[in-house]
């Protein structure tokens, strides 16, 4: 069945018990699903959209109360979802919550799947697709500032600036097909004339926002962070550091962690996912070669690996086969046991690192750890923070989109630049604008929307 003949039902609110509980209905019965479910106190005969009325949820069949509630009717279009909407506040038990919940599939509507009632909001135009997605971005927000992006983008920040560079491509799209009608005519030339230099412009624009994604999504998912080293070098007394209590253990035998702890935290702001890895060596048995290598992995998947060295001593073999896997991808350094005389040649090993942050720190003290942090921000951010910034990007297929527009506009203005045939500058601006048009969902396939939404919670 379609959104347009169906009533879909759902528990809107988390699992578990609250003071308040809601159970949200939409589509065309919903109307008739709220007359057979919710008595009203007094005489109400109709219930009135956007009005809250105080009575009693009822089974259906039977007439039996279920619980105390309110309930709201809310008419089609002036709804979340566009449609005849009906959410009843219950009180917020598992058991009174279903009952009310199978009240309402057995008036006729039937269970709602993950984030259905977003999509019908997406497909009764409340809203772009982008904005959609900020609506799951909105509820597993982790920061202040995450939750803040979100609702920039809810509220059409990101929309606004994608259509403002939508249009620049639609003008400058409709003077390279006037070329093209008028390029047997005798037509001026001129009509090109300016364009590379606006195209050029709408790509920067277009680049510099796909750039914010860094900042956006460390302040909204956060990012993951795996310490190595070789073992007994701290690295389970940096993690019980950073978490602010006793998480791993900690002793003086090599080897001690086996298995991979994790331990979210928050480091200056930003969500954050430690993971103490085994130590890094020559294995000894099959099962530490199994595990060195999923340490591998874990480095080879993280945001960022914070490697650890041992300042009391000088650097091992299996220092720099650790350094040598990490250069690839973001790392710092982090010379630990600065309690202890140093040994290491400092010198030597910033010739090993590339230039990578390098951080003298004590995690048995705590010496250096106020520094680390502050570079764990810097490289999580890769020097992109503006706590002014309300439009940001924190959805890798935006930036995705933005970076492919971006490259078909370059590709047209130079296209133009060198006297390429009109057709394909025409195309390149084509492809320019279904790129834009895809992070607004004009162009999504089905197959796409249905995998973007069941990312969602079921109940939104």
């Amino acid at each position: 069945m379609s959104h347009e003949t169906d009533t879909i039902a759902a528990i809107a609110t988390p699992p578990g018990i609250g003071g308040i509980g809601v159970v949200r209905i939409s589509g065309p019965g919903a109307g008739r699903i709220a007359q057979q479910i919710f008595r009203p106190s007094g005489r109400h005969e109709i219930l009135q959209s956007h009005r809250l009325y105080h009575g009693d949820a009822v089974c259906p069949e039977t007439g039996a109360v279920l619980d105390e509630c309110l309930a709201a009717v809310m008419s089609a279009p002036n709804s979340y979802t566009g449609e005849d909407s009906l959410e009843i506040s219950c009180h917020g038990g598992p058991v009174v919550l279903e009952s009310v919940l199978r009240a309402a599939v057995s008036a006729g509507a039937r269970p709602a799947g993950p984030g259905e009632f977003t999509k019908r909001a997406f497909l009764n135009n409340r809203l772009d697709l982008a904005q959609a997605e900020a609506v799951a971005e909105l509820i597993h927000a982790r920061t202040e500032r995450g939750a803040r992006y979100a609702l920039n983008q809810l509220k059409g920040g990101l929309s606004e600036e994608i259509e403002r560079q939508m249009s620049v491509v639609l003008d400058v799209l409709a003077l390279v097909e006037a070329e093209l009608d008028f390029a047997g005519d005798g037509a001026e030339p001129a009509l090109l004339s300016g364009l590379p230099e606006r195209i050029t412009s709408c790509a920067g624009k277009l680049t510099c926002l796909a750039e914010t994604y860094r900042q956006g999504r460390a302040f909204s998912a956060g990012i993951r962070i795996v310490l190595a080293g070789k073992p007994n070098v701290g690295k389970s007394s940096l993690l019980n550091r950073l978490a602010g209590e006793h998480r791993a253990i900690v002793t003086p035998i090599p080897g001690t962690t086996r298995d991979f702890i994790e331990q979210a935290v928050t480091i200056e702001g930003i969500p954050v996912v430690l993971t103490d890895t085994a130590g890094i060596r020559e294995p000894r048995d099959e099962i530490e070669r199994e595990g060195i290598g999923f340490v591998r992995d874990k480095i080879a998947a993280a945001d960022l690996v914070i490697v650890l060295l041992d300042g009391s001593a000088d650097i091992a073999p299996e220092d720099a086969e650790i350094l040598q896997t990490c250069l690839q991808q973001p790392f710092l350094v982090a010379v630990n046991k600065s309690d202890l005389p140093r040994r290491l040649d400092e010198a030597a090993l910033r010739a090993e690192i590339a230039g990578a942050p390098c951080l003298w720190i004590s995690a048995k003290t705590g010496e250096g750890i106020e520094g680390l942090q502050k570079a764990i921000r810097r490289a999580a951010l890769a020097g992109a923070d503006d706590p002014r910034a309300e439009v940001v990007v924190t959805n890798l297929r935006h930036k995705l989109a933005m970076g492919t527009a971006a490259a078909f506009l370059s590709r047209a203005a130079e296209g133009i630049q060198q006297k390429r045939p009109p057709e394909l500058v025409a195309q390149d601006m084509r492809d320019a604008l279904t790129s834009l048009e895809d992070i607004m969902g004009a162009t999504s396939p089905e197959e796409v929307l249905d995998r973007i939404f069941s990312r969602f919670c079921i109940g939104k």
